[in-house]
């Protein structure tokens, strides 16, 4: 089963307010970077971070229906690249966006937000069009996303559950999802980390997968411990 087969996270990545403590205290550097595919349908190009002016020009395949119409979806992650934060990478053929991974603050209604971490961010979702899905375009995606080195400021995560995964779609167990999901994420740098969120906890296979970037100071990793590890500081 090919690794871009799969919806990584399916949370709403629409834009939402933000707590301002999260953004003003860091300045976020974005540099561009770009690999290039070639694959039976054409050479495919993954990019980013690109700008909303770029994701305004392109047009989004019809098959990118995981959260919304391919319009709606286009707009939402256009306002994503427009927080100080986000950063969208797409995968295009010519002016045609086949695939896309976010990242941005937790949503500030979230279990990971409550830190008011400046230097967490989220992977939002990865999604890849039907017809794409055998070319690594997945990978193809984290790791051209984390080429940019300021991305070593950021604890990266990536809250997995169960119960948002196709499994009826690509015929697979919940373990042998949870096998490939982790593969792709791990081809990145992320890792399985312990939590006591009471989502995550509640089925064995939801898991949490994090970055810690090399320059992410001691204190940031401590916060990030307290949120994961909530129960142990209470005693």
């Amino acid at each position: 089963m090919d690794c871009d087969n799969i919806m990584l996270n399916d949370m709403d990545i629409t834009a939402q307010p933000r707590m301002e403590v999260a953004s003003f205290a860091m300045e976020h550097q974005k540099k561009y970077h770009q690999t290039i595919l070639q694959t039976d349908k054409g050479k495919l190009i993954v990019e980013g971070p690109v700008s909303p002016e770029s994701l305004k020009k392109h047009s989004f395949h019809p098959g990118l229906t995981a959260f919304r119409h391919p319009r709606e979806q286009q707009e939402a992650i256009t306002e994503i690249a427009q927080l100080p934060e986000g950063r969208i990478i797409i995968t295009r053929k010519a002016t045609e966006i086949v695939a896309y991974v976010t990242f941005l603050y937790p949503d500030p209604l979230e279990y990971w937000s409550e830190g008011n971490m400046k230097d967490l961010l989220e992977l939002g979702a990865i999604e890849v069009a039907a017809p794409y899905r055998k070319y690594g375009v997945a990978r193809a995606l984290l790791n051209t996303a984390f080429m940019d080195s300021f991305m070593e400021n950021y604890i990266v995560i990536s809250t997995e559950y169960y119960w948002h995964w196709d499994l009826k779609g690509t015929g697979l167990s919940i373990w042998e999802y949870r096998d490939i999901m982790e593969k792709v994420m791990s081809s990145a740098g992320l890792e399985w980390f312990a939590t006591d969120d009471p989502e995550i906890t509640a089925h064995p296979a939801n898991c949490l997968m994090a970055r810690i970037g090399k320059n992410v100071p001691a204190e940031s990793i401590e916060t990030f411990d307290r949120l994961r590890l909530r129960s142990r500081f209470f005693y």
